[in-house]
């Protein structure tokens, strides 16, 4: 007969036990509801609820990435792009998290498509493509202001992808285009100015030195002489002579 009392009753207490003793890991914590108030928040290790009275949640502290899905966005100056991120964000008040909002997860994912529209669409294109890391912040600072009352922390924001149409990356390219083509010109410019206050300075030297401008006219007469086909007149050379020359270059035989 005791037997047969005692094993019931020690099935009860194993069962008692099993659902009154928790484990938690220790990246994750339990909100604790006891008779449907807040009781507190466990963990990590073990700890002890009563059945049936108490109720709890399980919430990971662990980085969570959200994927943000590309968001067609206008932007300041009315240019259409497709921008894609992704939002790093962890818990770090259990209770707000379970009591503030209905499904934290869900919340932050859409308020992070939100604010990622709000911000681009009050910056030009230009600064989209060109102040990433600007941008990541602003978007970081909202979103940790508007998640703090639920007891997250949104720890960083990257911006991932930004899609433009194909006439907008026509008119970007012929703008790069004509960018490179305006740095030509200066540096071609420059180059000539550089060059004729060279040709200034040594139209003063030879001014000062005239034996320098004879020698220059040598070197030049020189450097045409090496082409054979051709007549050089100085200014000593007569009239008579360039005659000749030129009778002497026609009846030369040609190869």
């Amino acid at each position: 007969m005791v037997s047969e009392f005692v094993i019931p009753v020690l099935v009860i207490v194993i069962a008692f036990l099993f659902q009154a003793i928790k484990m938690v890991k220790e990246y994750e914590r339990v909100v604790i509801f006891r008779l449907g108030r807040l009781s507190g928040v466990k963990g990590p290790g073990l700890f002890i609820i009563i059945p049936i009275i108490d109720s709890v949640v399980k919430i990971d502290l662990r980085v969570v990435t959200i994927d943000v899905p590309k968001q067609a966005v206008i932007t300041r100056d009315n240019v259409t792009v497709e921008v894609d991120a992704v939002v790093y964000y962890k818990v770090t008040e259990p209770g707000a998290a379970i009591t503030a909002v209905e499904n934290y997860k869900f919340a932050t994912s859409m308020l992070s498509q939100t604010t990622l529209r709000d911000v681009l669409g009050q910056i030009e294109l230009d600064d989209v493509l060109s102040q990433r890391e600007t941008i990541n912040r602003d978007i970081q600072e909202l979103l940790d202001v508007s998640t703090d009352p639920w007891g997250i922390k949104v720890t960083g924001v990257t911006l991932r992808d930004v899609s433009l149409p194909e006439t907008m990356l026509r008119a970007i390219a012929k703008q790069a285009e004509a960018e490179r083509e305006k740095r030509a010109r200066i540096i071609l410019a420059e180059g000539e100015m550089m060059a004729a206050e060279k040709m200034k300075d040594a139209a003063k030297f030879y001014e000062e030195v005239p034996v320098g401008l004879k020698l220059r006219e040598l070197q030049t007469l020189a450097e045409i002489a090496r082409e054979k086909n051709m007549i050089v007149v100085t200014p000593s050379t007569q009239i008579g002579d360039i005659a000749g020359l030129s009778q002497a270059f026609a009846q030369k035989p040609q190869k």
